[in-house]
């Protein structure tokens, strides 16, 4: 028996899972669509990632779900987003103040004390307006791949205002400067300074600290994380693979029971 701990992240389109060992080093992580059932996913990443590594499920000491998938997964023990995003950035960056976080369905600020305990958070889960899913509806209406976006909005010259924070109020503008001839990369830039817009506003509510970080999917839009930064007048830092951030922070509070 092996003494291993795990991360689980279902949220509202993607699931992550990070593998521990020992020593807290990250020895297997793995990135899907969530599609009809988060959980079913996920055993199949797990099952992917053991087998990998040459382990079995009783070599895994303790599992912790997260994500809003959470309560579906037989973990040990099911921890917030907002604690495990806290706990994964600090791990990674300990001079993070600030997180930023982007995801599907939701969006967060997240303030941080020195000593990497959450001092105050904001949260968008209303509504689309400033999520990953906001600019997938975007992206459909131009007829351009997510992954395009960054490589596109670096072309634009003249940023497109986009006015409204709605979702669907926004896709009729986007339309509507389509209609007009106005350059595809034009208008991707302005959608993604109406993310970060409405990213940017929900700082003033929990205060801005830096070191900043940025993580969820939408973090691998270069095109966001440019307008971020020009927004908030502060270098941003990125990890390599901001989607499972989440998901190493369950891993390290699963490190973290285990002892």
């Amino acid at each position: 028996m092996g003494n291993y701990c795990m991360g689980v992240d279902i949220g509202s389109l993607t699931v992550k899972i990070v593998l521990l060992n020992d020593k807290r080093e990250i020895i297997g992580q793995n990135v899907a669509r969530a599609g009809y059932s988060g959980r079913d996913v996920a055993n199949r990443l797990i099952e992917q990632l053991l087998k990998e590594n040459s382990l079995s499920a009783y070599d895994i000491q303790t599992t912790v779900a997260t994500g809003y998938g959470r309560v579906t997964f037989p973990a040990d023990r099911e921890v917030s987003e907002i604690t495990c995003q806290a706990k994964g950035i600090s791990h990674l960056f300990p001079k993070a103040q600030t997180i930023i976080d982007i995801g599907g369905q939701d969006s967060k600020v997240i303030r941080l004390f020195p000593n990497s305990k959450v001092a105050d958070f904001a949260m968008n889960d209303k509504c689309a307006a400033g999520t990953g899913r906001f600019l997938e509806v975007m992206a459909t209406a131009l007829e351009v791949q997510m992954s395009e976006i960054g490589s596109l909005v670096k072309a634009s010259h003249n940023p497109t205002k986009i006015s409204s924070f709605c979702t669907v109020f926004a896709e009729s503008e986007v339309i509507s400067h389509v209609s007009a001839g106005t350059a595809k990369e034009d208008i991707l830039a302005g959608v993604c300074d109406s993310v970060a817009s409405r990213v940017a506003s929900m700082t003033r509510r929990t205060g801005l600290e830096p070191e900043i970080v940025f993580t969820g999917g939408v973090a691998h839009n270069q095109g966001v994380v440019k307008s971020l930064t020009q927004q908030l007048g502060h270098p941003i830092t990125v990890f390599q693979e901001p989607s499972i951030t989440a998901a190493l922070g369950a891993a390290l509070i699963a490190f973290e029971l285990n002892q």
